[in-house]
């Protein structure tokens, strides 16, 4: 029987030279990053790297997941939406640093999105709020979000994840204009974007 617990308190301690938020910390460190993989793929659960999950889709590397959370800059109560649910694990570490009910994820397909729902529900993480759609429509029922990222490398921030992004808003995704990269972006009030660019990036594309 693997020591999940101490796997996972071992991968956070690792991150520290990556990401110094403590609350971004605790969240990887509460989180069964193993009961978002499949089974196949369990014993690597910890290892700092992406996982294949099926549908071409990958579950992102730990300490990518922890950079985006801290350059979100999340606080409980931030409403937030992703775009790209995958397997689950992202919107559960951002669950952990928002609550739950206020995490709205996108995912392109409607297969994985019905696992991952019942993936979360069985972690304690049931009120984050999974859609099967085109995560470039976003979710304007509970707008407006006040940061909105992608886990998928798309050409530009879409339009109306832009819109539905308050102002002062945070958004945050990798931009593939020939090469990926990660971009942190705040919305400003003429509704323009403050840019700033992390480096390279790997994401698979936005569908």
């Amino acid at each position: 029987m693997a020591d999940w617990d101490r796997q996972r308190s071992r991968l956070s301690d690792r991150l520290r030279e990556r990401v110094v938020d403590e609350h971004v910390l605790a969240a990887i460190a509460s989180v069964p990053r193993h009961r978002f993989v499949p089974e196949d793929k369990r014993h690597a659960a910890y290892a700092d790297r992406p996982l294949p999950i099926g549908s071409g889709q990958t579950i992102s590397a730990p300490h990518m997941v922890a950079i985006m959370a801290a350059l979100l800059d999340l606080s409980p109560g931030d409403r937030v939406l992703e775009i790209g649910t995958g397997c689950g694990y992202h919107a559960a570490v951002t669950a952990e640093l928002v609550g739950p009910e206020n995490v709205y994820s996108v995912e392109y397909h409607a297969s994985l999105a019905d696992e991952t729902r019942e993936t979360l529900y069985a972690t304690g993480y049931g009120g984050v709020s999974v859609r099967a759609g085109d995560g470039k429509q976003g979710w304007s029922e509970h707008a407006p979000y006040d940061r909105t990222y992608l886990t998928c490398a798309a050409p530009d921030f879409p339009t109306l994840l832009v819109e539905q992004t308050r102002v002062g808003g945070v958004l945050l995704a990798p931009i593939d204009d020939g090469q990926q990269r990660l971009i942190r972006a705040e919305k400003q009030a003429d509704g323009t974007l403050d840019s700033e660019d992390h480096g390279g990036v790997r994401f698979v594309p936005l569908q």
